[in-house]
């Protein structure tokens, strides 16, 4: 019933965004915190890139935000997998202003959007978009 909620409040959310221009980034700073050892790694990912940190694997999607808030109302699509399972924890839109909103449920880890990057991560290379 609490997903339910907030997935309805998300809808809700989404909305005005939705109305908004946005513009897509090359990629993400994304935030993980494993609550065992205290440990916090902030990590670029590149739009279509995936990395690892602790037992997690972090797939970017994409990153997207309107041209005149790029922090504060990014949002990104991730795939985060546990170890080598194929199966995902995780798949969907999680949000840098709310991230308890659409959040990985984990008794280990704590991951959220911090913002879209505007250039490419170092070591990656941007991919042509056709859009």
């Amino acid at each position: 019933m609490l997903r339910l909620s907030a997935c309805l409040f998300a809808l809700l959310v989404a909305a005005p965004v939705a109305a908004q221009q946005v513009v897509s980034g090359t990629g993400a700073e994304i935030r993980v915190l494993d609550r065992l050892t205290g440990a916090v790694a902030d990590m670029m990912i590149g739009r279509g890139q995936s990395d690892n940190v602790g037992a997690l694997s972090i797939t970017l999607g994409d990153c997207r935000y309107p041209p005149e808030n790029l922090a504060g109302e990014a949002y990104a699509n991730l795939v985060i997998h546990f170890r080598e399972s194929v199966t995902p924890l995780f798949s969907g839109w999680m949000l840098a202003s709310s991230p308890a909103l659409n959040a990985l449920d984990h008794p280990r880890y704590d991951v959220w959007v911090l913002r879209c990057t505007t250039s490419a991560p170092a070591g990656t290379t941007p991919e042509n978009d056709a859009d």
